[in-house]
């Protein structure tokens, strides 16, 4: 491996592993990134770590800040309402180009990623207060398939942000959440709906979801607004 090749593969595993850990709540909002203390603990160059950080400020999971470095994005209420409206309004027009689009191999993607995910435990069996691991992976591979019919690449790309900035708020507020819904009924009737393909009852029913989820979320944070570093 030449030197750009080990560049370029240590700054992808800044990323990854940075993303991994702020999205799953790991490293909370506000946390301080010292770029000498992170290249030593995952044994990357210090370049590398502030190339991975530029990467995560333009998927605003980090912001910086002049004289101070970076840090891990903030989360609020309102940040969170205008989220859940921009998420609602991308995954409408995503998954009405899915099912204009998708084959049936697409289907077919939908369908076995819903089976898998019908399966599972949303909580972790052991800690309650914990989504299941499984359950989380299982629960974005079928958002995932159910857009993934949509040819617009740049559609997608939004998604997928969007996608994991709800993933953060909703692994924040977990342990204070109490929920009250059906959410297997909800991926079930949105499969239906997709199956059918039924463009308006797929982009009502995904909205009424989003919804939902942002309601909880919300409903959570202004009980127990999780500490900033």
């Amino acid at each position: 491996m030449n030197e750009k090749t080990r560049g370029m593969s240590q700054t992808r595993q800044v990323f990854t592993e940075l993303r991994t850990a702020i999205v799953g709540g790991r490293l909370l909002p506000g946390s301080k990134l010292n770029i000498a203390a992170l290249a030593e603990e995952l044994d990357v160059s210090a370049g590398a770590v502030r190339e991975g950080l530029a990467m995560l400020e333009a998927e605003a999971l980090v912001v910086s800040e002049p004289a101070r470095g970076y840090r891990v994005s903030p989360i609020s209420q309102a940040d969170l309402e205008e989220l859940v409206k921009a998420r609602i309004e991308i995954e409408k027009l995503c998954l009405a180009e899915a099912i204009r689009h998708g084959d049936l191999a697409w289907e077919g993607s939908v369908v076995s990623a819903h089976h898998r995910l019908s399966r599972l435990a949303e909580r972790d069996a052991a800690m309650p207060s914990v989504l299941s691991t499984e359950w989380t992976d299982s629960h974005a591979e079928f958002h995932n398939a159910l857009v993934a019919g949509c040819p617009n690449g740049w559609l997608l790309r939004m998604h997928q942000m969007l996608y994991q900035q709800s993933e953060r708020y909703r692994q924040l507020s977990a342990p204070m959440s109490k929920e009250s819904r059906d959410v297997g009924a909800e991926h079930q009737a949105l499969l239906d709906a997709v199956l059918n393909r039924d463009i308006l009852a797929a982009q009502t029913l995904i909205a009424e979801h989003l919804q939902t989820t942002g309601r909880l979320l919300l409903a959570a944070l202004k009980a127990n607004p999780p500490a900033e570093r």
